[in-house]
């Protein structure tokens, strides 16, 4: 059942201050949200992390290529310091708590387990109407993703359905899904358009984006991507939808900051190598930051467009040639991979082994999104990147923090327990980061800090955040 409205009840979270915590449920009238203004609200306070068995700092201002994954920067028995919501100090307990005194700070027992930075997942399309569990029926009998599309299905179905949903309706199950991904450790999150294909469409979902990102702990980096697939009305003419992009929609999105970056699907039947170059070119030159869904479906090309552009970061990959995962890593684009996307669709998984070992900066993400990948599961994406990618736990670690703050140009400021960043943090129920991939499938996430204050926590039942 696809819907076009969907209730905006339910979905609540509170923020924990101090030893309480504030319970508020989602409004269903647009702009008069609960929470509205929260992360305005959140007081930011100094604060000691004390007794954590390990503090996985991934310490490091800029993307992290081949052998640099493995370095995870582990200091045991550490401590952290935040003061106004950034790392004031990090290091050995010990030394930490001789220089600052815990009576001018809230104090955070860790109680012996592990610390690490908030996960970063760098590529979603969070925000859409309806759903497409029909779809994911016919895949399972044997349709390919091609066909579905070619019969009406895929995103042009999304695009109907995100037409016909209001802006409550978006906004409400938007923030139901931040929800989940606060609960696994995502601390920012990549948000992506696509489901419009039009400009009234289109800037209805980059302002719920806005609005959920004022309204949610979790910072929510904006993307442009009304180049996801070309409508029935524009099939033949993909130019003048292309030139039609340029001249009306960017110029919108630009003027008003309603997106950091600007995406394309660049694959076969859909925008070609040209087209893709020709938008993003001039994304860039009106100041976007530019990426691109590249080589997903067929090698045609994307990584090296990808490398010729020096775009943040190319997704997908899983057909990316040799020739282009080398120039990405010469240029110091990110490879971005999904393997939750691949599983979903039964295809094969992105070489992000041999990416790694070629010298490539590769990072992990969901692609939350209602048709080829319906999971935010941060879990899963570590059981299949180590299980079946041949990738380690320290660099899919290093893929979900640092790698992925550097594939939304963040590096310098997320993705790392570093003095100066943001104090986006997470601690286990373990005592050890080696328990995220081994407890398959489950998260392990017992608390989350943004900006130095406590805003999940799931030690003991219920969850407090609901």
């Amino acid at each position: 059942m696809d819907h076009n409205s969907i209730s905006t009840e339910g979905g609540a979270y509170a923020i924990v201050v101090k030893t309480s915590v504030l319970r508020t449920k989602h409004k269903s009238t647009f702009r008069k949200y609960g929470m509205k203004g929260a992360k305005k609200s959140m007081n930011k306070e100094n604060l000691i992390i004390k007794n954590a068995s390990e503090v996985v700092t991934c310490s490091g201002f800029k993307a992290k290529k081949g052998k640099e994954m493995s370095d995870l920067g582990i200091i045991e028995k550490g401590a952290v310091v935040v003061e106004d919501g950034i790392i004031k100090a990090v290091g050995p307990q010990e030394e930490i708590l001789k220089q600052y005194d815990e009576e001018h700070y809230e104090v955070l027992d860790a109680k012996g387990k592990a610390l690490l930075p908030g996960f970063v997942d760098s590529h979603t399309h969070y925000i859409w109407g309806g759903y497409r569990a029909e779809e994911f029926s016919w895949r399972l009998r044997g349709d390919d993703y091609m066909e579905i599309m070619n019969r009406g299905g895929g995103i042009l179905s999304s695009v109907r359905q995100t037409k016909a949903a209001s802006k409550e309706a978006l906004y409400g199950e938007g923030m139901k899904r931040l929800d989940s991904m606060l609960s696994f450790g995502v601390t920012t999150v990549e948000g992506k358009s696509g489901y419009g294909l039009d400009f009234d469409t289109e800037i209805k979902q980059l302002e719920v984006m806005q609005d959920t990102d004022r309204d949610h702990p979790i910072d929510v980096v904006k993307t442009y991507l009304g180049a996801h697939a070309v409508p029935k009305e524009y099939k033949g003419r993909e130019d003048e939808m292309i030139e039609e992009i340029i001249n009306d929609v960017l110029p919108v999105v630009v003027e008003r900051k309603l997106a950091e970056f600007c995406d394309v699907f660049c694959e076969k039947n859909v925008f070609n190598i040209e087209q893709s170059r020709r938008l993003l070119t001039k994304a860039k030159e009106m100041g976007l930051k530019v990426k691109l869904h590249a080589d997903e479906i067929v090698p045609l090309g994307g990584a090296e467009l990808a490398a010729e552009l020096e775009a943040v970061s190319a997704d997908h990959l899983l057909q990316a040639s040799d020739e282009g995962i080398d120039q990405m890593a010469k240029k110091g684009v990110v490879a971005t991979i999904l393997p939750v996307t691949a599983f979903s669709l039964k295809e094969k998984y992105a070489r992000a082994r041999e990416m790694i070992d070629r010298g490539s900066a590769v990072a992990l993400a969901t692609d939350l999104n209602p048709g080829s990948c319906f999971s935010e599961s941060i879990p899963l994406v570590f059981s299949l990147a180590t299980l079946y990618m041949n990738v380690s736990t320290e660099e899919a670690i290093t893929a979900l923090t640092i790698n992925g703050a550097a594939a939304l140009d963040r590096a310098d400021t997320i993705g790392s327990i570093d003095v100066g960043k943001k104090a986006d943090m997470i601690l286990l129920e373990f005592d050890s980061y080696k328990f995220i991939p081994y407890h398959i499938g489950i998260s392990t996430v017992e608390k989350v800090i943004k900006g130095g204050k406590l805003v999940y926590d799931n030690e003991g039942s219920p969850c407090v955040y609901r």
